[in-house]
């Protein structure tokens, strides 16, 4: 039954990925957490693990397609390193009670930035000064929670750039991959704590829905996925909330 649990997990952890192109991390944490028992750290640590497998293989055909902006993401990437770095080491000292806490507050902000309405306007460059604020708040929620940022990174292309759903998606893929892949060898103290069998699990399922649902991802309403992924995290943030303070 575990096993048939981790497979499901994964293929609703490559669902998101693939059609909303952010997610992953937001998903896989409390599920480690609440399914298998996993601790805060720990859980964190796994999910990395097992978003940058599945992302890369939702990234994979957003590159065929042309929909991604290579420059863009290696700049957020690069400037969040030091912050994603420096947050990863910090998040070894934390409780369990404060990283669910700190958690659901992001799972929050993430649900409000992808009910926002887009801003009238062209297509624009994005300035400087908001990619670094933009980077440096990124690096350090990867470092923190696990969480690789497409969550900004997409309503910040989309809403006030006015790129287009899939160059947002495809960009937010190769963000959460390289913030992952950063923050996971920041992790590297945890990586002996963690039992792997499950994360695995999950990440070969979530590499095989991750692919099909980024090919697919074009044919569904950009603004459907925002709102239905919007109120999942509403519910997963009230959920960790009411579990670490009222039953814990």
């Amino acid at each position: 039954m575990e096993i048939v649990a981790a497979l499901i997990c994964g293929c609703f952890i490559g669902s998101v990925l693939g059609f909303v192109g952010a997610g992953g991390a937001m998903l896989s944490v409390p599920m480690l957490i609440y399914f298998f028992n996993f601790s805060a750290p720990i859980a964190t640590t796994a999910a990395l693990a097992i978003v940058i497998a599945a992302a890369t293989s939702g990234l994979i055909p957003k590159f065929k397609s042309k929909d991604v902006l290579i420059r863009e993401a290696l700049i957020i990437s690069s400037i969040g390193f030091t912050a994603n770095v420096g947050s990863s080491l910090l998040a070894h000292s934390l409780s369990d009670k404060t990283i669910k806490t700190g958690f659901s507050i992001v799972l929050l902000i993430a649900a409000n930035t992808m009910l926002m309405k887009p801003i009238a306007g062209s297509q624009k460059k994005i300035p400087p000064l908001v990619l670094i604020v933009i980077s440096l708040v990124i690096g350090t929620m990867t470092g923190l929670f696990g969480v690789g940022g497409g969550f900004l990174a997409i309503p910040i292309l989309v809403l006030f750039f006015k790129n287009s759903q899939a160059k947002a998606s495809g960009t937010s893929l190769l963000i959460i991959v390289l913030n992952s892949i950063i923050a996971f060898f920041a992790h590297h103290s945890l990586w002996n704590s963690v039992n792997w069998k499950i994360p695995l699990i999950m990440a070969i399922s979530a590499v095989i829905i991750a692919r099909a649902a980024s090919i697919k991802a074009n044919t569904v309403n950009p603004r459907i996925l925002r709102q239905s992924f919007a109120y999942l995290l509403f519910a997963i943030a009230i959920f960790t909330l009411i579990q670490s303070w009222l039953i814990s």
